[in-house]
């Protein structure tokens, strides 16, 4: 058991030494940067309110899950804000937004050790000079990561109350550096394949959302169904509410911070950001009540977050009634898509694919409908160019994830044993609790072995 934490440990050990002997490439100086200090303001907010929907959404899914599963399921997301920054300032950032390499990835070496990334912003023919930069690389850069940060934990509500830790952190490493950067690169890139089909995606409806969707989706196929001996009771609903609030106010700097820039398009995402979710957390509750079921917290929160997804890859273009409009039909579907997956044998046990997957989706697919702004591509040419581009993302995703899947339970056994599901992850992976009080069966507990696997 230890040969793994030895192994990662063993990486740890080299990036540090890799920082000790690579120079200092970046200049910090900032003089004669054709730099926009509002914009600089606007940005390192927008970078701090994407890295507080991390732990947003740790309370949101901690919340959910059964008592004996909450720090685990707390900390999967927690975690990746530490082994996800450190792997984008390695290679991530550069396999995302180095140089790009026939339009699927960019050179790993063009930032390897965020060289060269610092107050220099890229002008002329430079690498990302596309993008029209005013603030310094290394802020652009670090918004990006929070971003990749997300992502992976948003996949973790699939496979609760399940997976072993440390093949999680693996996993998690290699989607990242397989799936993630390949599709920043694909669509935020300048010269990504997708960006040059003029797909639209303003903050990550594809990149992030239907990504991580289709991989919860894979991930609940792979591991299978979780061996439930009593009904799935929430330990913490307040906790929801919580995560939920956390990421509304996060998702400003997700969406908003999106603009790159303190402009009306930041102004118009800040506003979309804000009426979308309010008009998915009351369709969703009403719609609750037309079928028959009462108003609930949960049902609210969920809403919340969905009309979130929904308006994430147009927030910056769509008018305030298209955003209504996006967010009470995404809201009708997602919860009916949730009301079908819970007829099939499929355990997603959060409903991540009916809600991202799905949300980010169809978010898309409608950018493809209300967002059309360029003269070079019919609007027919575009729309059909976004629902390509949701094809391609979804099969690529679907077979590398998958794959990514089979690669760690080889390395180490993805799913834990039955006993260790029983006594629940917070004990098994982790030897802490939530509340001994929160304990359901004393006895198996005091027949555990902390050393068993």
């Amino acid at each position: 058991m230890k040969k793994r934490w030895i192994i990662l440990m063993a990486f740890m050990i080299l990036f540090a030494i890799l920082g000790l002997i690579l120079p200092e490439s970046a200049s910090w100086s900032g003089k004669n940067e054709p730099i926009n200090y509002a914009n600089v303001a606007w940005m390192i907010t927008a970078t701090i309110f994407v890295l507080m929907m991390t732990p947003g959404l740790s309370f949101f899914y901690g919340g959910m899950v059964r008592a004996k599963n909450v720090i685990s399921t707390m900390l999967q997301s927690f975690i990746a804000m530490g082994i996800i920054s450190i792997i984008w300032v390695v290679i991530g950032f550069s396999l995302a937004f180095g140089d790009d390499i026939g339009g699927f990835i960019g050179n790993p070496f063009t930032y390897f050790m965020f060289r060269n990334v610092g107050a220099h912003i890229p002008v002329g023919n430079e690498n990302l000079s596309g993008l029209g930069l005013t603030i310094p690389l290394a802020l652009y850069a670090l918004f990006q990561m929070k971003f990749a940060i997300i992502t992976p934990s948003l996949i973790t509500g699939s496979f609760a109350e399940r997976v072993h830790f440390s093949a999680y952190l693996v996993f998690m490493a290699l989607f990242c550096l397989f799936v993630y950067c390949p599709l920043a690169h694909w669509t935020w890139h300048p010269d990504g394949f997708l960006n040059k089909m003029f797909v639209k995606d303003f903050a990550g409806g594809i990149v992030v959302h239907a990504s991580s969707g289709v991989a919860a989706l894979v991930g609940a196929l792979f591991l299978g169904r979780r061996k439930q001996s009593a009904k799935h009771v929430p330990a913490n609903i307040p906790f929801v509410m919580l995560g939920a609030g956390m990421l509304w106010l996060g998702w400003f700097g997700f969406n908003g911070g999106s603009s790159l820039a303190a402009d009306s398009i930041a102004v118009k995402a800040f506003l979309n950001t804000n009426i979308a979710s309010a008009t998915a957390m009351i369709v969703w509750v009403l719609f609750d009540c037309l079928r028959g079921h009462k108003p609930s917290a949960m049902g609210a929160a969920v809403g919340a977050v969905v009309g979130l997804v929904s308006i994430t890859p147009s927030a910056g273009w769509v008018s305030v009634g298209q955003s209504i409009c996006i967010a009470f039909i995404t809201a009708l579907i997602c919860n009916v898509a949730i009301h079908w997956k819970n007829k099939t044998n499929v355990d997603d046990a959060l409903d991540v694919f009916p809600t991202h997957g799905i949300g980010g989706i169809l978010g898309t697919i409608l950018t493809g409908i209300f967002v059309y702004e360029t003269n070079e591509i019919s609007y027919f040419h575009s729309f059909l160019n976004h629902l390509l581009a949701v094809i391609i993302v979804i099969t690529y995703t679907f077979l590398v994830t998958y794959a990514l899947y089979w690669i760690t339970n080889k390395m180490i056994k993805m799913r834990v044993s039955e006993k260790n599901e029983r006594v629940g992850l917070d004990m098994s992976q982790h030897d802490e609790l939530y509340g001994v009080e929160m304990l359901t069966d004393s006895r198996e507990l005091a027949e555990y072995d902390p050393n068993q696997e």
